[in-house]
């Protein structure tokens, strides 16, 4: 493989994996535009809807056949299973919000940032003693194929992750810029109690906020266990870090600068693995975090305050 063909590949792979940041990134950046809350149990959400899509699979696995011999049932299978973490994860962001959340909207941050560690660490072990300890390995929903293009290779997996991330993003500025729920969010996020005093439900629209942002963490759940194959209810710490630090890297509160940050992240953690060691990839993660607040805290696109949703 000719050095050109070698980055283009790390490229690849970052773009991927990225793509997946950019996901979980997209609810630390909700949740702070409009309530300025860092919601550290985001990560175990993610986690969570990895372990929903499982239970999906084995569960349509259990009722039919899944694999390349069936025909449509893979495609199928694997909407149903996008699907039901999806749902899944919105249902468990609204009970975090209405149970963890709420009660403490007045209260000093600390005491919500308390909160919010503390539910991380509840969701972790509920899932450890739900599943287990051991790394769950996650069945292939679809057939091993691949392209190649010289010696460069874009497996199926990793196109499916490109193309649904890019629906979901696409869709997500869609409805913030383009509808009246969007609308409603953005003025939430500008002035809770002029949106209030407009006939907005506040409570509401944070809710539904809550629930977005954690149905596509749950969707990067599933696209992170079919493309790695094992999950650990460990995953959600560190892929939840580096997702805040992607939403940290965009412009936390910035819609597109979390898509933009989970991209970069992804691009140097792959091209730190290839060039420098697996090793290191978190080493730049976090080293990218800290370069960010200290030189640019707002971040690359800027900290949304007016429009913050």
């Amino acid at each position: 493989m000719s050095p050109g063909e070698f980055f283009l590949q790390q490229f690849i792979n970052g773009l991927a994996i990225g793509s997946i940041y950019a996901l979980i990134a997209l609810g630390y950046t909700m949740v702070y535009g409009i309530i300025q809350l860092i919601n550290f149990a985001h990560g175990e959400i993610f986690m969570a809807g990895a372990y929903l899509g499982l239970a999906a699979i084995l569960l349509i696995g259990s009722i039919g056949p899944i694999g390349a011999a069936a025909g449509a049932a893979p495609a199928l299978s694997l909407v149903l299973t996008i699907l039901t973490a999806a749902a899944g994860c919105a249902l468990l962001g609204l009970a975090v919000e209405r149970v963890a959340y709420r009660p403490l909207r007045q209260a000093p941050k600390l005491s919500v940032l308390i909160t919010a560690i503390g539910v991380s660490f509840f969701l972790q072990n509920a899932v450890m003693l739900s599943f287990g300890a051991q790394d769950r390995y996650v069945p292939p929903l679809l057939p091993v194929l691949h392209a190649r293009i010289g010696s460069v290779t874009v497996t199926l997996m990793q196109g499916i992750v490109l193309a649904v991330s890019l629906m979901l993003m696409m869709g997500l500025q869609g409805i913030v810029y383009g509808t009246a729920l969007g609308r409603a969010m953005r003025a939430t996020a500008q002035d809770p109690l002029a949106a209030r005093l407009m006939g907005i439900p506040v409570n509401r629209i944070i809710a539904v906020t809550f629930a977005m942002g954690s149905a596509l963490a749950g969707v990067g759940g599933v696209l992170f266990g079919l493309t790695y194959s094992t999950i650990n209810f460990h995953d959600g710490y560190l892929t939840g870090l580096k997702a805040f630090t992607a939403a940290v890297l965009g412009g936390i509160g910035n819609i597109p600068g979390a898509m933009l940050g989970g991209l970069l992240l992804g691009f140097l953690e792959g091209f730190a693995a290839a060039y420098l060691s697996t090793q290191w990839k978190n080493v730049v993660a976090f080293t990218v975090l800290v370069l960010v607040l200290i030189l640019r805290p707002r971040g690359l696109l800027g900290e949304r305050v007016a429009e913050r949703a």
